[in-house]
């Protein structure tokens, strides 16, 4: 009992630590801009700079976090719906669809999403969503359902790679489109504005109060599909509905920001490094830590070479792999001790 009291003032001290940490995170971002640092408490008295901060800086720092946190959820939901510590927010084929969705936007527009009017940004973010749904919904189709979780991976996979394919077709028969594209597979959060931030906002509360009230659904598939049914759980319906939630949130980051790598795969590790917790907090606990990790990494791409700006794909993926090798690496040594011992 002592034990579980403890890990449950962790997960409550981890929280309120990723809260502070998103607080002082936000008030970094709004500071950084093209000149570099310039503090946000400086800017009252100049309407221009002002104006900046209101309708650029601080839409994307708070579009940054929730994205982030968008894919931190959805990486928890993900790994205990799979009982898979390796899968992520695009396992069921999310991305490739997104990809193909975009590439076909763009050239049914024949134009670049950096000079394209609003109604073109709103055509590309429409195409990429709908790309990344429609492509969840081929892998239950592939996979006749949501009955076997094997079988949606495998579905997920086949998905990924023929979607995939497609959109590098698309691209070689129409090369104009390449440079916008690199863009979206690399990750922005440079397009996103406050209608994007409400967007988001919706579907992050909506996707969180949805895997909190699964979070018992996913403890008892965590000990097996055998015992969660056992313990008369509708596996079918849960799965399915696990499934939504995962593909909304998805759908969402990735249609405002473009492809984001490692977010979503490494914040539920990072909770669990941490505390040892039930999915009720870690759902929580890993949607906090990705916005904590996508506002960081958006921060650093912005300042670490201004004014020229970093993808913040490229570094979320660095960071990203390098802390898994690193976990890898660690838990092989820790795994020869104990043999050794």
């Amino acid at each position: 009992m002592t034990g579980l009291y403890r890990q449950q003032r962790l997960a409550y001290l981890l929280g309120l630590g990723l809260l502070l940490a998103s607080a002082l995170l936000a008030l970094l971002g709004t500071s950084v801009g093209s000149t570099g640092f310039e503090s946000v408490l400086q800017v009252w008295n100049d309407p221009l700079a002002l104006q900046i901060v209101q309708d650029i800086r601080l839409p994307r720092t708070l579009g940054a976090w929730l994205a982030g946190a968008l894919l931190g959820l959805a990486g928890a939901v993900a790994q205990g719906l799979f009982r898979n510590p390796l899968a992520d927010p695009y396992l069921l084929g999310s991305a490739s669809g997104a990809s193909l969705g975009v590439a076909l936007a763009l050239v049914s527009f024949g134009v670049s999403p950096f000079a394209a009017q609003w109604l073109v940004r709103l055509g590309l973010t429409g195409a990429a969503f709908a790309g990344a749904v429609a492509a969840v919904l081929l892998t239950l189709l592939l996979a006749r359902g949501v009955q076997q979780t094997l079988r949606l991976l495998l579905a997920g996979v086949i998905v990924g790679v023929v979607l995939g394919a497609m959109s590098s077709l698309i691209m070689m028969l129409a090369p104009e489109i390449m440079q916008a594209m690199q863009a979206f597979m690399l990750g922005s959060t440079g397009f996103v504005g406050w209608s994007a931030c409400m967007v988001m906002a919706v579907v992050w509360m909506l996707c969180l109060l949805l895997a909190w009230l699964l979070s018992s659904a996913l403890d008892g598939l965590s000990l097996g599909e055998a015992t969660a049914a056992s313990l008369g759980l509708p596996l079918q319906q849960v799965r399915a509905m696990l499934i939504g939630v995962l593909a909304l949130a998805t759908g969402t980051a990735v249609a405002q920001t473009g492809m984001i790598a490692f977010v979503g795969l490494a914040a539920p590790h990072l909770v669990r490094s941490v505390v040892r917790t039930t999915h009720r907090n870690l759902i929580a606990l890993s949607s906090l830590m990705g916005g904590v990790l996508l506002l960081a990494a958006d921060t650093l791409a912005r300042g670490l070479l201004a004014p020229q700006e970093l993808p913040v794909g490229v570094l979320t993926a660095v960071l990203g792999g390098g802390y898994l090798l690193w976990l890898m690496n660690r838990s092989r040594r820790v795994s020869s001790g104990s043999s050794l011992s």
